[in-house]
């Protein structure tokens, strides 16, 4: 047994609310939980693990890295030292990230060469709800005209028009992970037609996923020109970027629609916006971009097709209760030896 097992120490590298930290004290009581919200970066908003600037005073940085030098178990990255985190807290044996998407995190600071001795697990599932309904909202915002209502409304415009349902229309989701399954159930319940893709395409007889068809990554231009809504959901690695570009956008039928709760990789933006503007996509409904905050500059602002939403669509008030929940689980299971959930694997960065 790992001295971090015998003597496990978790300090919380981000804040959440003080009874969620006492929750996890109560999982096992030979664990030492070590919880400073005064050295963190304040949040902004609920569930706010970035936080606001941070400038700490020479004592309270030295207390801080005392206490990642202590420490076997964190919760989330400490966003204040991601560079020489490896160096600053070398008996960290696990990583709880408070994202689905650490992928590219974790490549860019090499931590998994630089904490060969680290497992990081991902917050898989606590964002699937949020997101999905996000999705759902889009499809039903673009079908039943709400831009153009809400533009008449500011003119004082009252003039009758018919929108359309989504009865009956196909939706391909790109990525069929806790989130894609969540989009693919809620949009069933609505009456739509879902394809999707995913990368090992078998059906759990069991569990089988809620979709009307299921296929490979190599189906996409097949299944493209049928998308009437086009959802992605997938991770950033080197095989998904970019995935969308201009040659995938002109085989999706005109008027079509995408909404992208991935990652803004995904898509090639410049080809995105050309396609907007020369009116063979319907609307796109985007929470990630290539770059983040978007530009000011950036015509997808003022395009009246398009809904920017600032990387949000995910995020809930109630979010930290269930990335509490998802650690209390794992720390469980990390004092008894068994498997944790969520799992990176960094060579495929999900």
């Amino acid at each position: 047994m790992t001295d971090g097992h015998r003597h496990p120490v978790v300090l919380f590298a981000s804040w959440i609310e003080p009874d969620l930290v006492d929750r996890v004290r109560g999982v096992d009581p030979a664990v030492e939980v070590l919880w400073e919200p005064e050295l963190l970066p304040p949040p902004r908003y609920p569930a706010d693990h970035t936080g606001a600037p941070l400038t700490r005073t020479d004592a309270a940085e030295a207390r801080w890295r005392s206490l990642l030098a202590r420490a076997t178990i964190l919760f989330d990255f400490d966003r204040t030292h991601l560079d020489d985190l490896p160096a600053l807290a070398p008996r960290v044996e696990w990583i709880q990230a408070t994202s689905a998407g650490i992928g590219q995190l974790v490549r860019r600071h090499r931590y998994a060469e630089r904490m060969p001795r680290t497992v990081f697990t991902t917050a898989r599932g606590v964002h699937a709800g949020p997101l999905a309904e996000f999705a759902v909202m889009a499809m039903l915002m673009h079908v039943r005209r709400v831009p153009d209502m809400v533009a008449a409304q500011r003119t004082r415009t009252w003039e009758r028009f018919a929108g359309t349902d989504l009865d009956g229309r196909t939706l391909v989701i790109l990525g069929l992970g806790a989130i894609g399954t969540r989009v693919a159930r809620v949009a069933r319940s609505l009456g739509l037609r879902v394809i999707g893709l995913k990368r090992t395409p078998e059906q759990d007889p069991a569990d089988p996923l809620p979709v009307d068809e299921l296929h490979g990554p190599d189906a996409l231009d097949t299944v493209l020109p049928r998308a009437e809504f086009l959802v992605l959901v997938a991770p950033h690695t080197d095989r998904t970027e970019h995935l969308i570009g201009a040659a995938e956008l002109s085989l999706l039928p005109p008027g079509a629609v995408l909404i992208n709760i991935g990652r803004g990789a995904l898509v090639d933006e410049g080809a995105l916006i050309d396609a907007l503007e020369a009116g063979h996509l319907g609307g796109a409904y985007l929470d990630v971009f290539e770059e983040e905050p978007l530009p000011t500059a950036s015509p997808l602002w003022s395009m009246p097709k398009v809904l920017v939403s600032p990387h949000s669509a995910s995020t809930s008030d109630r979010e930290n209760e269930r990335i509490a929940e998802l650690f209390c689980d794992n720390l469980a299971r990390y004092r008894s030896g068994r498997p944790l959930r969520n799992v990176l694997d960094p060579a495929r960065m999900y």
